[in-house]
C-alpha cells in the first residue's frame, strides 16, 4: 500500500541514532501532509502575519556573511513571493531597498510553535513519530523559506543531531566530518551559544588565509523535496538554496551526549563574554549574534555553569544506576530540550544539552559498522565529494525523475537551546554592513594580535572540552 514506509520507526530510529554519517532517507514522508507547506500555501495560513528575513549580497566574498554582517526586515510571505516574481508592488514594499539580482532573503530558524501559535493544529502537519520519535511534531519544529543564493554560513550544532525534510525547491547541503574541524578553522565571534561558525567561506575559500581547509572532505547532496536529510552529531555543514524559493522543515533530536556539551558551552560563554566585553565598544566588532539578545553577566554565566555540571553529574549518577534513559523520549524532554538557540534564564533547570568534546571520539564508522546499516534506494549515502558518482542506489538516485541525489560537487521551541530572535533589527536601507570582516575586523590587516585571535585559541573545541573534562574531574573529587 502507499501507507508503507520503507523502515518501521523503530529501525529508523536506530539508524537515526546510531548512524555517524549523512544520509537521506526516501521514501518515507509521502503521506505527510507538510509535503503541501509551499510558500503560497503558508501564505494563506499566515493570513498577512510578517516574519523576518535575512538579506545578504549574492555577490560571493572570500569572507562569510556571517548573521552580523547582514540586513533584516520584516516582510509577509505574499511580499517575499512577489519580490522573488520582480512584481511592480516590490517597488514601495519591504523589499524595495533590495535588488532581488542582487540580494537573497532568508526567513531561518523560525519556529512552528511560535509563529503558528494561534493555529496548533498545523503541527499535526509533521509526524516525526514515523521517525521513531513518537510525539514529536511541528511543534518541536523549525521552518526555513529562502530565495535562490540563501545560505546558512559553515557550522556545526553544539547540542543533538539534526532531521531535515526538504519541501520546496532544493538545497544543496555540504557536510563535512567532526574529524575536519581543524581544518574548517573554527572560531566562536560572532557568538552564539550552540554553533560553532567557520572561518572559511566554503562557497570560495581563500586558500591563502586558510590553507589547511584543503586537507576537509566535503560530502555534497542536493535534497529535493520529499527527501529528509539525517545530520549527524558534530557534522559541519554550509547549506545554499539553488531555487527560486525554497521551503524546509527541521527538528533537531537530542542526545544523552548532550549533558557534556552543556558544561562545555557554558565554560565558552563565561570566557567569550567576560573578555569581549572588556574590549573599547568603539572598535565597532559585532561579536554577539543577532539571536542572542545580550552579553550575559559573569554572574549569570557562572549560575549557568553550575546548572551545566549539576545536570551532567546527575545524569552520570542515573545512569550508572542504570536507570538512564535516551533523552530522545518523552514529551516533557522534548518540550524543554528541543530547541538549539533556546533562551538561558536564571532559576531555569537546563535540560538536555551538549558540546564538542575530542575530535577522535566520532571516527568514520567502520566497514563492518556499516554493512549493518540498510542502505539502499530508501537510504542513501552522502559519500565524500571525491567518489565518482555511481547509479548504483548506495550511492546515487534519481531525486525527482531530473537530478542525481549525490553530485560531485516549557515555552522553549526548536533548535535544543535556541535564544528568541531580536525582534527585528534595523532595516535601513543603509545599514547592509556587508563589508565588515566580523572575523577580526580591527585587525585583519595588521600584524598585530587582536582579541578574536585570542578567543579562537581559547575556546577551540579541544581546548574547550579538555577544560571541561578538568572541571568535572574537580566536581567527582
Amino acid at each position: 500500500g502507499e501507507d508503507v514506509k520503507p523502515f518501521t520507526p523503530e529501525k529508523t530510529k536506530e539508524i537515526v541514532i546510531s548512524l555517524q554519517q549523512p544520509a537521506v532517507f526516501c521514501n518515507m514522508v509521502g503521506d505527510w501532509p507538510a509535503l503541501r507547506w509551499n510558500v503560497k500555501y503558508l501564505s494563506a495560513v499566515l493570513e498577512g502575519k510578517t516574519v523576518q528575513f535575512r538579506l545578504g549580497l549574492k555577490t560571493v566574498d572570500l569572507v562569510p556573511q556571517f548573521e552580523t554582517s547582514c540586513s533584516y526586515v520584516e516582510a509577509t510571505l505574499e511580499e517575499f513571493l512577489a519580490w522573488t516574481c520582480g512584481q511592480a508592488s516590490c517597488l514601495s514594499g519591504p523589499f524595495s531597498c533590495y535588488d532581488y539580482s542582487k540580494y537573497w532573503a532568508y526567513a531561518d530558524y523560525k519556529y512552528i510553535a511560535r509563529i503558528f501559535e494561534d493555529k496548533p493544529e498545523i503541527f499535526q502537519d509533521v509526524r516525526w513519530s514515523d521517525f521513531g520519535f513518537p510525539g514529536r511534531s511541528g511543534k518541536e519544529s523549525t521552518l526555513w523559506i529562502g530565495s535562490e543564493g540563501a545560505n546558512t554560513p559553515c557550522h556545526l550544532d553544539s547540542y543533538g543531531c539534526n532531521l531535515v525534510l526538504q519541501v520546496q525547491g532544493r538545497k544543496r547541503w555540504h557536510l563535512f566530518p567532526p574529524g575536519d574541524t581543524r581544518f574548517l578553522y573554527p572560531t566562536r565571534i560572532p557568538y552564539e551559544e550552540s554553533s560553532i561558525f567557520s572561518k572559511v567561506n566554503i562557497a570560495n575559500p581563500d586558500l591563502k588565509r586558510f590553507p589547511e581547509f584543503r586537507n576537509s572532505t566535503a560530502h555534497v547532496v542536493t535534497l529535493s523535496p520529499g527527501q529528509v536529510l539525517l545530520v549527524p552529531r558534530h557534522w559541519w555543514h554550509y547549506v545554499e538554496s539553488i531555487d527560486p524559493v525554497t521551503v524546509s522543515i527541521n527538528s533537531w533530536i537530542e542526545l544523552d551526549a548532550d549533558h557534556e556539551a552543556r558544561v562545555e558551552e557554558a565554560i565558552t560563554r563565561m570566557l567569550v563574554c567576560a573578555i569581549k566585553s572588556a574590549e573599547n565598544p568603539s572598535d565597532g566588532d559585532l561579536w554577539l549574534n543577532p539571536t542572542e539578545v545580550e552579553a550575559t553577566s559573569h554572574e549569570i554565566n557562572l549560575q549557568y555553569l553550575n546548572k551545566a555540571v549539576s545536570a551532567y553529574l546527575k545524569n552520570q549518577e542515573t545512569s550508572v544506576s542504570g536507570q538512564a534513559r535516551s533523552s530522545s523520549t518523552g514529551a516533557e524532554q522534548r518540550t524543554n530540550a528541543s530547541c538549539k538557540r533556546k533562551r538561558r534564564e536564571v532559576g531555569c533547570e537546563p535540560e538536555g544539552c551538549t558540546l564538542l568534546t575530542q575530535e577522535c571520539d566520532f571516527p568514520t564508522p567502520k566497514a563492518q559498522e556499516l554493512q549493518k546499516i540498510p542502505f539502499g534506494p530508501h537510504l542513501i549515502q552522502v559519500l565524500p565529494q571525491f567518489h565518482k558518482t555511481s547509479m548504483t542506489g548506495a550511492i546515487a538516485v534519481e531525486s525527482d525523475g531530473r537530478d542525481l541525489l549525490h553530485e560531485n560537487e516549557g515555552e522553549h521551541f526548536g533548535k535544543l537551546h535556541f535564544k528568541w530572535k531580536r525582534s527585528l533589527m534595523s532595516n535601513d536601507c543603509e545599514t547592509a554592513a556587508h563589508q565588515m570582516d566580523s572575523d577580526c575586523s580591527p585587525c585583519t590587516s595588521q600584524t598585530a594580535l587582536c582579541t578574536n585571535d585570542l578567543l579562537d585559541c581559547l575556546v577551540n573545541p579541544r581546548v574547550i572540552s579538555l577544560v571541561a573534562q578538568l572541571l568535572l574531574e574537580r566536581m567527582r573529587v
